[in-house]
């Protein structure tokens, strides 16, 4: 007589015969095989959270760093103090104790800032303990659940990336997710929204900082943009001595990368703000604080687009392309031409330019290729190969 194990663990003592031989086989089967397609999912599924578990993740290393920073500048600074005061033998009694009050309401200072810090990495540490438990949670049989909780997620990112962050925080504490999404670091990039919308650059500086190695990795202008806006602000303010001195300090070292920008924009202290010419007149429009802030949405924001971009980013998974094919296009206030060749954006001073075969380029990209090819222009979409004078130039309305 033989056992046989049914799906709740239990045991079977009925005997084995041949009418129901076929039967039993089929039961074993159905217990200890899991449908591909469902395996394939759970795997498709699991390649987005990456992204997810990431950002809690570096901001709780980058918590670390900082808290690591501050105690070794405090203690060296206490030390310092303490060996000062003690080296000194012309230091009287009263002046003794005064120091030493001083260096203990600092490392007071410093406790308090330790005790804050520690709270921040308990839980930015708790975020991620919240996302690798829902990740562990994962299973074949709970997917369906687990993918909508996982769809919840997604859609209150894109909240969070559209400035809903009212709707994005009811949507979280409805659905109980408040360990699973990033509502403080967007909260973060709001104080910098709010204070460009409010024509202030301090805090966006202040982000350039902190973000200064990926901003350089990735070749980012936005730096230069804020520099160039606070500029602008002195000129337009008739603050001429102090914009020259500003310009040699922050604006000079971009001298060998942005020439031309930096020409125009000098270019506004003769001209003024009250200027007709329309080149340097829309330096001076307040759509520029609207273009900053788009550019910083972008920069906070980013995604690859490229084809050899990460696997895990969400916008490289086919599902998820074909899904978008046929939703309607976002409604745009304000047009934008990015270059298919360089990705970057054209506008007056990097003006669009038409091909024979109505295909439209940077002047940027163009010029670059002519440059290389003995003034031949290739489209690099069709192969049609022309002269650069037949380009025509196309204007943005």
């Amino acid at each position: 007589m033989d056992i046989f194990p049914l799906p709740n663990g239990a045991g079977s003592t009925a005997p084995i015969t041949p009418e129901t031989a076929g039967t039993t086989t089929t039961i074993i089967v159905a217990s200890n095989t899991t449908p591909s397609s469902k395996l394939s999912q759970l795997t498709e599924s699991l390649k987005l959270e990456h992204q997810f578990l990431r950002v809690p993740f570096e901001h709780f290393k980058k918590t670390i760093r900082a808290n690591h920073r501050t105690v070794e500048k405090e203690v060296s600074a206490v030390i310092s103090s303490v060996a000062d005061v003690a080296d000194s033998n012309e230091l009287s009694k009263d002046d003794a104790v005064l120091s030493l009050t001083s260096l203990v309401s600092r490392l007071q200072g410093l406790k308090r800032k330790l005790e804050e810090g520690s709270q921040t990495e308990n839980l930015q540490a708790q975020r991620c303990r919240a996302r690798l438990d829902h990740l562990e949670s994962v299973d074949v049989e709970n997917l369906c659940e687990w993918n909508n909780v996982r769809l919840k997620r997604i859609l209150l990112d894109y909240l969070l990336r559209m400035s809903y962050y009212d709707t994005a925080m009811k949507l979280a504490e409805s659905s109980n997710i408040l360990d699973l999404v990033d509502i403080d670091v967007f909260k973060e990039a709001k104080k910098v929204i709010d204070a460009l919308r409010s024509q202030e650059v301090g805090p966006a500086l202040a982000w350039c900082v902190d973000n200064k190695s990926r901003l350089k990795k990735s070749k980012s202008k936005f730096e230069f943009q804020l520099r160039l806006q606070e500029f602008v602000e002195l000129v337009r303010a008739e603050n001429y001595m102090r914009a020259i001195l500003y310009a040699r300090r922050y604006l000079s070292p971009w001298g060998a990368t942005h020439l031309k920008e930096l020409q125009r924009v000098m270019a506004t202290l003769a001209v003024r703000s009250n200027t007709e010419c329309a080149k340097y007149k829309v330096l001076f429009e307040p759509k520029q604080w609207d273009f900053l802030v788009d550019q910083f949405k972008q920069e906070f924001c980013r995604y690859c687009y490229e084809d050899d971009c990460t696997k895990e980013d969400p916008l490289s998974q086919d599902s998820f392309r074909k899904l978008a094919l046929p939703l309607p296009y976002s409604k745009q206030h304000h047009s934008k031409l990015v270059c298919y060749i360089t990705k970057e954006l054209m506008d007056t001073e990097n003006p669009p330019q038409v091909l024979p075969n109505g295909y439209v380029y940077s002047t940027k990209a163009l010029k670059e290729m002519a440059e290389k090819n003995n003034g031949k222009i290739t489209c690099p979409r069709t192969g049609l190969v022309c002269n650069y004078s037949e380009l025509v130039k196309a204007y943005i309305s």
